[in-house]
Order: structure tokens, then C-alpha cells, then sequence
């Protein structure tokens, strides 16, 4: 995607929301953050997913994440349409705040805009973009769908326990890993740091090359 992506830091632009006006650092403070944008309100793809977010809410807390939605419609707009999103989920409540963005200014400083679809008026329509960033207001990772494909909230959780283990320990973790799983040593870390460092102890691939890059471990 051009524009705003991985490694790069997110704008400190102020927004207006369901929650009030806040600059975007002061929102991220020290948190983990997941930005994610909406092509409309009132629409059904995203009455889906915002229920989805509201029902994992704790689950992404409990991570020290905070959630923070965005799209073109007004405040007046969201809060109707809060209604709808917390009744189909069940009862779920909306407790994170919807960014409104009428002149569509922020898609644009956010890297959130679909390259192809326009509302009748010819304006550009926000994608179902999602930004996962980390406390150093850097975007660690970005989602991009298609208007027609409504996101998986579990591989969001799943890639945001990647990405905090990572950030945390020197490894990177391996296709289709899932929380619990073992994961793989950085090869930037050599096998006497990787005794110290992984005092549970490791196992290497053994491979035809020889080469004892794939090592695996617990955290």
C-alpha cells in the first residue's frame, strides 16, 4: 500500500470521535493501539465487525490494546448507528470510539482510502484498512479488504500476540503458529546467546543444508 505503512509513524493529527477531540499520541499514550476503518455506517459487512470488536473488547485489553475505529460518516451518524451494532451482537457494548471524518481528510493521512470504490457523489470511501500500532506510535502492521470481505477478528489477535512476543523476546514465530506454540530463534542471535537467552532450551531443524538456522523454542 502506498503511503502510511509498516515502520512508519502514525500522525499526530487531532480527531473528533464518539469519545470527544484527541490527538492520536495522546489516545496511543503507552498502549498498543488497533485503528480500523469502515467503508460506511449502516452498512452490513461493517455492522458485523464492529459488533465482532465490541464482543473482544476484553480480550484486547487484557493485551493492553486499545481500540479505536474510524469512517467518513458524522458523529450523528455513529451514534444512530451504535445502536444497531449493539444489538446485533447481543448486547455487546460499543465502548471504544468511532474517529468521524466527513471532509475525509484522515483516510487519507491514515493510508485508509479504497483505491476503487466512491460514494455517488464521486467522493473516495475509506477501505476496510486495519493498522495495528505499537506504543512508539510505530504501525506494525497493516490489513487491507476488500468492501466485500469482512475481516477475521481472530487472526487479528493472533498477529497482535506475534507481533507483542516478538517486541519482547528475539523471535519471530512460524506459519500457522498459534498462542502456545513454539517459536523460531532470530538468526541474529548466535547458538552461545541462544543458551543464555532461552534458558528452557531449544531444538534445530535438521535439514539438508546444514546450516542450523531453524531453531525452535518455548516462551
Amino acid at each position: 500500500m502506498p503511503g502510511l505503512t509498516i515502520g512508519d509513524r502514525v500522525p499526530n493529527i487531532e480527531v473528533e470521535s464518539t469519545h470527544g477531540k484527541f490527538k492520536l499520541h495522546d489516545f496511543i499514550s503507552d498502549s498498543w493501539i488497533i485503528l480500523f476503518s469502515h467503508p460506511g455506517d449502516f452498512t452490513p459487512v461493517c455492522t458485523t465487525e464492529l459488533g465482532m470488536m465490541a464482543k473482544y473488547a476484553d480480550e484486547f485489553s487484557k493485551r493492553g490494546v486499545k481500540l479505536l475505529g474510524l469512517s467518513c460518516d458524522d458523529l450523528g451518524s455513529h451514534n444512530e448507528w451504535i445502536k444497531d451494532v449493539e444489538a446485533f451482537s447481543g448486547g455487546h457494548k460499543v465502548n471504544y470510539p468511532i474517529i468521524a471524518d466527513p471532509k475525509r481528510k484522515i483516510i487519507k493521512q491514515l493510508n485508509m482510502v479504497d483505491p476503487d470504490e466512491k460514494a455517488p457523489n464521486g467522493e473516495h470511501l475509506p477501505s476496510r484498512a486495519l493498522h495495528i500500532i505499537g506504543p512508539d506510535k510505530l504501525v506494525k502492521l497493516s490489513f487491507l479488504y476488500p468492501a466485500t470481505t469482512g475481516r477475521n477478528i481472530d487472526e487479528v489477535v493472533r498477529v497482535l500476540e506475534s507481533l507483542q512476543m516478538a517486541a519482547k523476546h528475539k523471535v519471530a514465530t512460524p506459519v500457522n503458529w498459534k498462542p502456545g506454540e513454539e517459536v523460531v530463534i532470530s538468526p541474529s542471535i548466535n547458538n552461545d546467546e541462544a543458551k543464555k537467552m532461552f534458558p528452557q532450551g531449544y531444538h534445530t531443524a535438521d535439514l539438508p543444508s546444514k546450516k542450523g538456522y531453524l531453531r525452535f523454542t518455548s516462551v
